[in-house]
C-alpha cells in the first residue's frame, strides 16, 4: 500500500464526484419510482383493502395514503422518500447560500431567502411525518404531516419571486431558463393540487360511487332517513310470527325507540 504523507495534496481530494444534475434527477426520481411500485403492488395484491373508503363506496384506485400505508408498500415507500429527503436539506442550504450571495446588500430579499428556506425545511419534515407515520396509526400526527406538506405551495411561490427578481437583473440564459421552468412547475403543481383539495371534499361530504350524479344530501342523512322511516313503519309481521317465515332474519333495533322487533330480508 502506498503510504501518503500527511498533509499531502491528494489527500484533499474528493473520493467521489456526482454532477449537480445528475444528483437532482435522482433525487426527484427516487418518490415517483416508489409511488409507482407501491400503487402497483396494492392494485395486484391489495386491492380491496387499498380502495376502502370510509362511506363504504366503490372506489376504482387507492389514494396514495391507502397504497403507502399497506406492508410491503411502506417499506418500499420509507426507503424511497429516506434516500430522497437527506439530499433536499443539502439543497435548501445550497439555495440559502446562492440567494444571499445574490442578495448580499438588499434586507429584503435576504429576509425572503430566510423565509424560504424555512418553508423549504417545513416542506421537507412534512413529507417524513406523511411517510413514517401512516393515517391507519395516529391520524392526528399524520395530518399535521400533511398541512406542512401543503407549504410546498408557498415554498414555491417564494422561490419564483426571487429567481424573477434575478431573471430581471440577469443576463445569463441559463438562469431566465430556470426561473421560466419554476414558474410552470409552480402553476401546475398550484392547479393540481386546488383539484386534489376540490375532489377530496367532494368525497367526504357526498361519498360518491365513480363518477354518479351527487345527490342533494350526505351518505350520512341518507342513513338516518332510511331508519326514521324503518323506525315509523315498524314491524313488518307482528311479533312471534316471524318464525313462520325462515327466509327473514330477526333483529332489534338499535338507534329508535321501537319496542317490537323489526324484520329484514
Amino acid at each position: 500500500m502506498q503510504q501518503v504523507p500527511y498533509g499531502s495534496v491528494d489527500r484533499d481530494k474528493p473520493l467521489i464526484r456526482v454532477p449537480f444534475t445528475r444528483l437532482a434527477v435522482i433525487t426527484v426520481c427516487l418518490p415517483l419510482l416508489g409511488l409507482v411500485a407501491c400503487i402497483v403492488l396494492a392494485l395486484l395484491y391489495h386491492y380491496n383493502d387499498a380502495t376502502y373508503t370510509h362511506c363504504e363506496v366503490p372506489n376504482y384506485l387507492p389514494s396514495i395514503s391507502a397504497a403507502i400505508s399497506l406492508t410491503p408498500e411502506r417499506y418500499i415507500w420509507r426507503f424511497s422518500i429516506g434516500l430522497h429527503s437527506a439530499p433536499r436539506f443539502l439543497v435548501a442550504a445550497a439555495y440559502l447560500s446562492f440567494y444571499r450571495g445574490r442578495f448580499s446588500r438588499r434586507l429584503t430579499e435576504q429576509l425572503l431567502s430566510a423565509l424560504t428556506f424555512l418553508l423549504a425545511l417545513s416542506e421537507n419534515v412534512g413529507l417524513l411525518l406523511l411517510t413514517y407515520v401512516s393515517s391507519n396509526e395516529t391520524y392526528s400526527v399524520h395530518k399535521s404531516g400533511f398541512i406542512l406538506f401543503i407549504d410546498s405551495l408557498f415554498h414555491m411561490m417564494c422561490t419564483c419571486k426571487l429567481w424573477s427578481l434575478i431573471a430581471k437583473y440577469s443576463l445569463s440564459a441559463e438562469e431566465m431558463k430556470s426561473y421560466r421552468r419554476k414558474l410552470r412547475l409552480f402553476l401546475f403543481n398550484g392547479f393540481f393540487g386546488l383539484l386534489a383539495a376540490y375532489f377530496y371534499k367532494r368525497h367526504n361530504a357526498y361519498c360518491e360511487a365513480g363518477s354518479s350524479e351527487a345527490p342533494p344530501w350526505s351518505a350520512e342523512e341518507e342513513k338516518n332517513e332510511e331508519l326514521k322511516a324503518q323506525c315509523m313503519l315498524g314491524p313488518l309481521f307482528p311479533e312471534g310470527t316471524a318464525s313462520q317465515f325462515p327466509h327473514y332474519k330477526e333483529v332489534k333495533p338499535t338507534s329508535c325507540q321501537a319496542t317490537t322487533p323489526s324484520l329484514l330480508i
